[in-house]
């Protein structure tokens, strides 16, 4: 009999030592998964937006959507420029003091290692792609472009993309996106950052 209470009891303990690992394990697991998960996510959105800066250096706009953000950098320059001579000499002419030169942007895509074919995707899914959207507002009584690209946390996280796990992070929230922009005012930040 006294062998019987022992076997049950270290049967016991190794059902409670694992129950008791599992409850330690998990938001560990959590918290780490979702770092990862949000860091390359977060990376890809800081791509797009440096690709966003670029074609609104070309057209004065944002991109509305992926293709046309695609097709503006691999067929559009650059246009930059430079003034020839001293603006402060009294014979400077400023009529022909400007030179205009152009570079493709394709050139600046390739310098930065940017891969076009997989700009909109979002790491960690089967082949999603992100929310954009641009457009142009009244800011301080000034047309001012504006754009919002991002994707919710759900989307990437997987297993983890559960109201549950706000259990382990009160801020969690499967539903909310990681995005960079704002619709409603000039702002490239990133709620990451």
């Amino acid at each position: 009999m006294r062998k019987l209470f022992s076997l049950a009891f270290l049967v016991l303990a190794f059902v409670l030592a694992f129950l008791l690992y599992r409850s330690i394990e998990e938001p560990i697991t959590f918290a780490d998964e979702r770092a990862v998960r949000e860091d390359a996510v977060a990376d890809q959105l800081k791509v797009i937006r440096t690709t966003q800066e670029m074609y609104r250096d070309i057209t004065g706009m944002f991109a509305p959507n992926f293709d046309t953000l695609k097709q503006v950098l691999r067929n559009e320059d650059f246009m930059e420029v430079r003034i020839v001579g001293d603006p402060d000499d009294p014979d400077f002419d400023p009529t022909s003091a400007y030179d205009t030169l152009y570079s493709p942007a394709i050139d600046s895509v390739n310098a930065l290692g940017i891969d076009l074919d997989r700009l909109e995707y979002v790491p960690f899914t089967d082949n999603k792609v992100f929310d954009i959207a641009a457009d142009t507002i009244d800011y301080q009584s000034t047309k001012v472009p504006v754009v919002q690209v991002g994707i919710a946390r759900k989307e990437f996280m997987d297993r983890f993309a559960d109201e549950r796990f706000k259990r382990y992070d009160q801020r969690y929230d499967p539903n909310a996106p990681l995005k960079f922009g704002d619709l409603s005012k000039p702002s490239l930040s990133g709620n990451w950052e």
